[in-house]
């Protein structure tokens, strides 16, 4: 069995159900991908939670060291971290019972991706969130 992402009709839904996306490996640098597709999402009114060891915050968000860290309800988790360590951000959020994950453009990991759906996850991958959202839901 191989990886398929949801179709655009399930993303959609996707996009109408989440308000907040814990985004893993946030950098507070303006200039990296994951600040620019983060500040992006928070402009179309969805709440940004960095998650990254040693920032206070980013985007005006606390952050936190980790995904248990969060001491409320997580939507969606959009990873900003090499392949490598996905498997363990996925055994996170099965363990906390979140809900879906949006793993980032040019990061793959079809274990970890089959994991979480057998889990009961929602899962994206290697498709950027913000030209996503903005190919269905600003066109």
């Amino acid at each position: 069995m191989s990886f398929a992402n949801p179709d655009d009709d399930a993303l959609r839904a996707l996009f109408g159900r989440v308000r907040t996306i814990a985004v893993v490996g946030l950098s507070p640098q303006p200039a990296r991908p994951s600040y620019r597709v983060a500040q992006a999402m928070q402009r179309h009114g969805y709440r940004i939670v960095p998650v990254r060891p040693l920032v206070d915050e980013v985007l005006g968000e606390k952050a936190y060291p980790s995904l248990a860290d969060i001491p409320f309800a997580v939507d969606l988790v959009d990873v900003f971290r090499a392949a490598e360590h996905v498997p363990a951000i996925v055994e996170q959020c099965l363990a906390l019972h979140l809900p879906s994950i949006w793993i980032q453009e040019g990061i793959v990991h079809e274990p970890a991706a089959q994991q979480a759906q057998a889990g009961g996850m929602t899962v994206v991958m290697d498709l950027c969130l913000l030209k996503e959202y903005v190919r269905l839901l600003t066109a």
